[in-house]
Protein backbone atom coordinates (compact mmCIF):
# COMPACT_ATOMS: atom_id res chain seq x y z
CA UNK A 1 0.00 0.00 0.00
CA UNK A 2 1.66 3.45 -0.98
CA UNK A 3 1.66 5.94 1.64
CA UNK A 4 -0.99 8.63 0.20
CA UNK A 5 -3.77 5.84 -0.29
CA UNK A 6 -6.51 6.75 1.42
CA UNK A 7 -7.80 3.92 3.75
CA UNK A 8 -11.92 3.45 4.19
CA UNK A 9 -13.10 2.70 7.66
CA UNK A 10 -15.92 4.57 9.51
CA UNK A 11 -16.00 3.68 13.67
CA UNK A 12 -18.98 1.32 14.33
CA UNK A 13 -19.22 1.06 17.75
CA UNK A 14 -17.88 2.20 21.01
CA UNK A 15 -17.61 0.90 24.30
CA UNK A 16 -16.87 2.08 27.87
CA UNK A 17 -14.90 -0.84 29.30
CA UNK A 18 -14.09 0.36 32.82
CA UNK A 19 -14.82 3.32 34.97
CA UNK A 20 -13.97 4.04 38.53
CA UNK A 21 -13.94 6.63 41.05
CA UNK A 22 -12.02 5.82 43.90
CA UNK A 23 -12.63 8.56 46.23
CA UNK A 24 -11.03 7.03 49.20
CA UNK A 25 -7.53 7.21 46.79
CA UNK A 26 -8.28 11.42 46.37
CA UNK A 27 -6.86 13.87 48.53
CA UNK A 28 -7.18 17.32 47.70
CA UNK A 29 -3.68 19.44 46.94
CA UNK A 30 -1.54 16.30 46.08
CA UNK A 31 0.34 15.66 43.15
CA UNK A 32 -1.73 13.86 40.52
CA UNK A 33 0.27 11.34 37.97
CA UNK A 34 -1.48 10.00 34.59
CA UNK A 35 -0.92 6.89 33.22
CA UNK A 36 -2.21 5.57 29.77
CA UNK A 37 -2.18 2.61 27.52
CA UNK A 38 -3.59 1.37 24.37
CA UNK A 39 -4.20 -2.28 22.89
CA UNK A 40 -5.34 -3.01 19.84
CA UNK A 41 -7.06 -5.98 18.67
CA UNK A 42 -8.89 -7.41 15.31
CA UNK A 43 -12.36 -9.60 13.75
CA UNK A 44 -11.49 -10.96 11.02
CA UNK A 45 -15.06 -12.14 9.94
CA UNK A 46 -16.32 -8.53 10.41
CA UNK A 47 -12.71 -7.02 9.19
CA UNK A 48 -12.95 -4.63 12.56
CA UNK A 49 -9.92 -3.14 14.10
CA UNK A 50 -10.18 -2.33 17.91
CA UNK A 51 -8.33 0.12 19.87
CA UNK A 52 -8.96 0.24 23.59
CA UNK A 53 -7.36 3.47 25.00
CA UNK A 54 -6.90 3.39 29.41
CA UNK A 55 -6.15 5.92 31.40
CA UNK A 56 -5.57 6.06 35.31
CA UNK A 57 -5.14 9.07 37.72
CA UNK A 58 -2.59 8.07 40.54
CA UNK A 59 -1.65 9.76 43.90
CA UNK A 60 1.13 7.87 45.88
CA UNK A 61 0.76 5.18 43.22
CA UNK A 62 -2.92 4.73 43.93
CA UNK A 63 -5.58 5.03 41.47
CA UNK A 64 -8.26 7.53 41.85
CA UNK A 65 -10.07 7.70 38.45
CA UNK A 66 -9.81 5.01 36.01
CA UNK A 67 -11.19 4.61 32.40
CA UNK A 68 -11.13 2.49 29.70
CA UNK A 69 -12.68 2.60 26.34
CA UNK A 70 -12.70 0.71 23.03
CA UNK A 71 -13.32 2.09 19.88
CA UNK A 72 -14.35 -0.50 16.91
CA UNK A 73 -13.59 0.41 13.51
CA UNK A 74 -15.14 -1.24 10.27
CA UNK A 75 -12.36 -1.41 7.55
CA UNK A 76 -13.18 -1.72 4.01
CA UNK A 77 -12.34 -4.97 2.08
CA UNK A 78 -10.22 -2.97 -0.34
CA UNK A 79 -8.22 -1.51 2.47
CA UNK A 80 -8.61 -5.10 4.56
CA UNK A 81 -7.29 -7.02 1.34
CA UNK A 82 -3.91 -4.50 1.18
CA UNK A 83 -2.92 -5.04 5.12
CA UNK A 84 -2.67 -8.73 4.46
CA UNK A 85 0.13 -10.47 3.57
CA UNK A 86 0.26 -12.71 0.51
CA UNK A 87 -0.16 -15.66 2.54
CA UNK A 88 -3.08 -14.55 4.10
CA UNK A 89 -1.77 -15.30 7.88
CA UNK A 90 -1.02 -11.84 8.85
CA UNK A 91 -2.38 -8.17 8.78
CA UNK A 92 0.29 -5.69 8.90
CA UNK A 93 -2.06 -2.10 9.39
CA UNK A 94 0.38 1.02 8.87
CA UNK A 95 1.37 2.97 11.61
CA UNK A 96 0.24 6.37 10.50
CA UNK A 97 -3.91 5.21 10.16
CA UNK A 98 -2.89 3.26 13.26
CA UNK A 99 -2.12 6.84 14.62
CA UNK A 100 -4.69 8.37 13.05
CA UNK A 101 -7.28 6.16 14.55
CA UNK A 102 -5.74 6.41 18.19
CA UNK A 103 -6.08 9.22 17.89
CA UNK A 104 -9.69 9.02 16.95
CA UNK A 105 -9.43 6.54 20.45
CA UNK A 106 -8.24 8.98 22.83
CA UNK A 107 -10.73 11.88 21.52
CA UNK A 108 -13.25 9.81 22.33
CA UNK A 109 -12.13 8.85 25.62
CA UNK A 110 -11.96 12.60 27.03
CA UNK A 111 -15.72 12.92 25.66
CA UNK A 112 -16.23 9.92 27.71
CA UNK A 113 -14.16 11.45 30.42
CA UNK A 114 -16.00 14.63 30.62
CA UNK A 115 -19.50 12.86 30.76
CA UNK A 116 -18.91 10.67 33.43
CA UNK A 117 -17.67 13.24 35.67
CA UNK A 118 -19.49 15.60 35.10
CA UNK A 119 -20.66 17.54 38.55
CA UNK A 120 -18.41 16.01 40.49
CA UNK A 121 -14.81 16.95 41.49
CA UNK A 122 -13.25 15.10 39.72
CA UNK A 123 -13.95 16.58 36.27
CA UNK A 124 -11.11 19.12 36.56
CA UNK A 125 -8.92 15.71 35.68
CA UNK A 126 -8.42 16.08 31.88
CA UNK A 127 -6.68 14.17 30.03
CA UNK A 128 -3.31 15.97 28.92
CA UNK A 129 -2.63 16.15 25.27
CA UNK A 130 -0.89 12.68 23.97
CA UNK A 131 0.79 12.42 20.49
CA UNK A 132 -0.03 9.63 19.47
CA UNK A 133 2.53 9.50 16.75
CA UNK A 134 5.00 9.50 19.20
CA UNK A 135 3.66 6.17 21.04
CA UNK A 136 2.72 4.44 17.88
CA UNK A 137 5.86 4.09 16.45
CA UNK A 138 6.06 1.01 14.32
CA UNK A 139 3.48 -1.01 12.05
CA UNK A 140 0.94 -2.78 14.33
CA UNK A 141 1.05 -6.57 12.84
CA UNK A 142 -1.35 -9.43 13.71
CA UNK A 143 -0.65 -13.05 13.26
CA UNK A 144 -4.04 -14.33 12.18
CA UNK A 145 -2.98 -18.05 11.87
CA UNK A 146 -2.50 -17.88 15.88
CA UNK A 147 -5.83 -15.92 16.75
CA UNK A 148 -7.78 -18.68 14.52
CA UNK A 149 -6.08 -21.35 16.55
CA UNK A 150 -7.22 -19.94 19.76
Amino acid sequence: MSKNQSIGFSLKKITTDQFAIIESAFSKNEEVDVNVGFKFGVDQDNKYISISFSTSFLQAKSPFLVLEISCIFQITKKAWDDFLSKEKTELCIPKGFVAHIAMITVGTLRGVLHAKTENTVFNEFLLPTINVAELIKEDIRFDLEKQKNE
